[in-house]
């Protein structure tokens, strides 16, 4: 079994990857493999809405969100980090992540996921909701943990000093891994998929 952990922050190891590296190595400590996938500092375009993925299986612009969703495929879990940018998570990973999700979102459906977040003080709880939303809308589970998954911090310094933080992520890692391991069992016995069903769209405005 194997979480991606995505660092949305521009910097590599910077506060997200210090919350997220707690994240992992609790995962690992539960026999869970982990991967830390930084985004990165290259511009990352929003989704134009061409539909071009629906015919090819992948974002037009071949970029890190196509190396992602390539190994999206072979993840059992996931869990998006960011900063705090304006009390909103960063528009990085914003792009990123409609990119992601509009492109290969089957990759995605019935594995669980959790959002960290990252702030030197205030924002934390409307990004935690911004980002919740993917999951919500993709058939994920949402992985929580004793409270909202968010550190504290302007540097790696500071966070690691946030004990409440750092236990939190430890938290949030030992439930996903409980998740993934019930999951599996899950398997084992042959309980079935949830059934799908075709999406029906409604629009709020008609002719």
């Amino acid at each position: 079994m194997k979480v991606l952990l995505v660092n949305g922050g521009p910097h590599e190891k910077g506060c997200t990857y210090t919350a997220l590296n707690e994240v992992a190595k609790t995962l690992e400590k539960a026999g869970i493999e982990t991967e830390i996938f930084w985004i990165g500092l290259k511009p990352i375009a929003g989704c134009i809405g061409c539909k071009k993925c629906r015919e090819t299986g992948e974002c037009v612009f071949d970029d890190v969100v196509n190396k992602f969703t390539k190994k999206a495929k072979k993840a059992d879990g996931f869990i998006f980090g960011t900063p705090v940018h304006y009390a909103a998570a960063s528009g990085a990973i914003t792009s990123f992540m409609d990119r992601c999700f509009y492109s290969a979102g089957n990759e995605f459906r019935y594995k669980p996921a959790a959002a960290v977040i990252s702030a030197r003080r205030a924002g934390t709880t409307a990004t935690y909701d911004q980002i919740n939303k993917y999951f919500g809308i993709s058939e994920m589970p949402i992985i929580s943990s004793r409270y909202w998954n968010m550190v504290h911090g302007s540097k790696p310094e500071d966070v690691l000093k946030d004990e409440e933080g750092l236990q939190t992520m430890r938290i949030l890692a030992r439930n996903m891994a409980y998740y993934l391991k019930c999951i599996e069992a899950g398997k084992k016995m042959g309980i079935p998929m949830p059934e799908k069903e075709e999406i029906t769209f409604t629009n709020f405005i008609r002719e």
